[in-house]
């Protein structure tokens, strides 16, 4: 955990992603097997970041489902400070939300550098995927749910290969699932 200190802030990317490698609409597959085990985790993992990262589609998402719903995760999610990156939406509704139009890479960079607790970033999609390109993932952090699904993959055809290294790799927080957490390997 990074406390609020001088130090850079670290960028955790969470995904839920299927047997087969889809990360694509988890809403409709992944929802039987997350339970009050992976909640509690979750929102574990929200309180020790000091902002959330996003895309727009993510964005889209996201804004129609946590301001209407309530509990702790909800609560957590709705006060937070949120960056959606996106050259095409002008105005985010959802509090405390911020749009950055700037190229992403170079934004997240800087937003690494400011003090503060981590970053994170859910799923991988476009957004998450540049992110990784990048170099910008310090922990990659992956939910294996017990399903084949049809959709888009985590890994996509033209990026760039990644060495990661594992962290930890265990049972999930719920019955069927599998937690996996690596960071990457940097070159010595």
């Amino acid at each position: 955990m990074n406390p609020i200190d001088d130090s850079p802030r670290r960028l955790l990317q969470t995904a839920l992603v299927s047997l087969n490698g889809v990360i694509g609409e988890p809403l409709s597959w992944a929802g039987p097997y997350f339970g009050p085990g992976s909640a509690a985790h979750s929102l574990k993992v929200l309180q020790r970041c000091g902002a959330m990262l996003m895309g727009r589609r993510t964005y889209e998402v996201f804004s129609q489902q946590w301001p209407a719903a309530s509990g702790p995760y909800a609560e957590h999610i709705n006060a937070m400070r949120k960056y959606v990156f996106s050259s095409t939406l002008e105005e985010a509704e959802w509090t405390n939300t911020t749009v950055v139009a700037e190229e992403p890479v170079k934004a997240v960079a800087e937003l690494k550098r400011t003090p503060g607790r981590d970053l994170i970033v859910y799923g991988h999609g476009r957004f998450g995927q540049t992110l990784c390109d990048a170099g910008l993932v310090d922990e990659l952090s992956l939910t294996v749910v017990p399903v084949f699904a049809q959709g888009t993959t985590f890994y996509r055809p033209g990026s760039p290969p990644h060495a990661w290294e594992p962290v930890s790799a265990g049972r999930g927080r719920d019955p069927g699932l599998v937690s996996l957490t690596y960071r990457p390997t940097r070159p010595e």
